[in-house]
């Protein structure tokens, strides 16, 4: 685009002046004062004429979300709904616990998330268990459902076969980061009808924190509906928010 002051050739611009003319005294010029506003007008559209590589400014676009984050999302989804049918084929619930425990979240929710405000806590149905490098791993096929009881700092741990009867293990837990640490204190066994039979473990005798040197979980992601952990062994696990079996 050509500018103005090319556009505006001196030939056009220049009177034709005959020698009569040129000696006339010159016109009087009139103090006419335009409004400020319009000589800004003016002012700018003389710029932009002039000017024609001035651009208006792109207004910013959208962040953009974090590749980590979509891809955990995508994740979660899959394990959500292997939870809700299991019939999703293992190598795609193995490949999405692999991503969500590449993935880094922020850790600070995760324990009242899993555990509650008030007692007796929550408690998760066990869905799915694999080996520590997740090549391998199946949908569990019993019942297993554990309680955190962040309030409390209470856990239980239960396998419940219906009418037969159930197993649970009871104790206390310790949460440090994303760590929580737990030493059973007693274990019930409950056959048929009969009623449960406590027997009381060594771990509650001292009393002390549960710490790394006991057995514990390593949360890599926790919401309202399903928890990812690893266990000391290395074995990975998710879980699925449930109610309270009785």
């Amino acid at each position: 685009m050509a500018s103005s002051a090319s556009l505006l050739r001196s030939s056009t611009l220049a009177p034709v002046l005959s020698p009569l003319q040129s000696r006339r005294k010159p016109a009087p010029q009139l103090g006419l004062r335009g409004s400020p506003n319009r000589r800004r007008r003016v002012s700018l559209a003389a710029s932009s004429a002039a000017s024609p590589d001035v651009q208006k400014e792109p207004s910013p676009s959208p962040p953009e979300q974090s590749p980590d984050l979509s891809t955990v999302a995508d994740s979660v989804k899959v394990l959500k709904e292997a939870a809700k049918t299991r019939k999703v084929p293992a190598p795609e619930v193995l490949s999405a616990l692999a991503k969500i425990k590449k993935g880094k979240l922020d850790t600070s929710t995760f324990f009242e998330t899993l555990g509650g405000t008030e007692s007796p806590g929550r408690t998760w149905m066990l869905i799915f268990t694999a080996k520590g490098r997740l090549e391998k791993g199946q949908y569990f096929p019993l019942t297993a459902v554990q309680r955190f009881d962040a309030a409390g700092k209470r856990i239980e741990n239960g396998v419940y076969l219906g009418p037969i009867g159930c197993l649970t293990f009871e104790g206390r837990l310790s949460w440090k980061k994303k760590i929580l640490a737990f030493i059973f204190e007693r274990v019930r066994v409950k056959i048929g009808l009969f009623g449960p039979v406590e027997i009381g473990l060594g771990g509650g005798d001292d009393g002390r924190e549960p710490s790394t040197k006991d057995p514990f979980f390593v949360w890599f992601y926790v919401d309202e509906e399903i928890a990812v952990a690893q266990g000391r062994g290395g074995g990975v696990a998710y879980w699925c928010r449930c109610k309270r079996v009785p």
